[in-house]
């Protein structure tokens, strides 16, 4: 069961979060492109800078404590999603603090 707890934390974040859309309606999922726009660069640049460490020997990750998925350059799966997860998740908490404080987000010209 090890091999599941990186792909278990990460739903857990996921599901966390989950309500902060249903019951405050953030928006983060609905905005689908802007949602893309924030993720794309934080891909790229961590995913690169993984592969980088992984390649120069600097980064490891414990075959036991992962799926065993690997992408090209021996990138764990889990590492991609966490990649993709941490920022939704950050975003979606951002978002509830915003909606609930009745903040401008600099970007209310009606983007659906």
């Amino acid at each position: 069961m090890r091999h599941l707890a990186y792909l278990g934390v990460l739903a857990f974040c996921l599901l966390g979060t989950l309500p902060l859309e249903l019951w405050l309606h953030v928006g983060v999922y609905r905005r689908w492109r802007r949602l893309l726009l924030t993720l794309l660069p934080v891909v790229a640049v961590f995913v690169a800078w993984d592969l980088y460490a992984i390649a120069a020997g600097h980064w490891s990750f414990d075959p036991a404590q992962v799926f065993g998925v690997q992408l090209p350059g021996a990138l764990p799966v889990e590492e991609l999603l966490f990649f993709v997860v941490v920022p939704i998740c950050s975003v979606m908490a951002y978002e509830a603090v915003r909606t609930v404080r009745g903040w401008p987000g600099g970007d209310e010209s009606g983007e659906g």
